[in-house]
């Protein structure tokens, strides 16, 4: 997001961004396939990932369709890209992800600590 922002390699990042938006949607998959139903708080945690998944595949996919739309005329002054409503989109939708994230490693973490497991931040999710 960083390079459209600047106005940089609009047409490589609008594509790195709509892979890493099919990723994630994998990740959704892998998960919905995953027995879990052993761990304490299955649902709660399945169900946050889910949606920091989802939230940002969207958000990614936003960012994409903004790159698109700043490598037009007019899209980029003086090295940056200006806002439209798929930038505020992406923003809303990468909230989303973030507060999901924090809440499904909190989850994780309680989960990773009782049984000696690896926690992790919200960021690595």
């Amino acid at each position: 997001m960083a390079n459209v922002r600047q106005c940089k390699d609009l047409g490589q990042s609008a594509s790195d961004l709509r892979d890493a938006a099919k990723q994630r949607g994998e990740l959704v998959t892998r998960l919905g396939k995953l027995s879990v139903d052993r761990l304490p708080g299955n649902a709660d945690l399945s169900a946050a990932l889910t949606r920091a998944w989802q939230a940002s595949a969207a958000a990614d996919n936003h960012y994409a369709a903004w790159a698109g739309q700043v490598s037009g005329k007019k899209g980029c002054h003086k090295g940056q890209a200006r806002s439209t409503g798929q930038t505020q989109a992406g923003n809303r939708e990468s909230g989303t992800a973030s507060a999901q994230k924090a809440k499904a490693a909190a989850l994780w973490n309680t989960i990773a600590k009782k049984y000696g497991l690896t926690q992790r931040q919200p960021t690595q999710l």
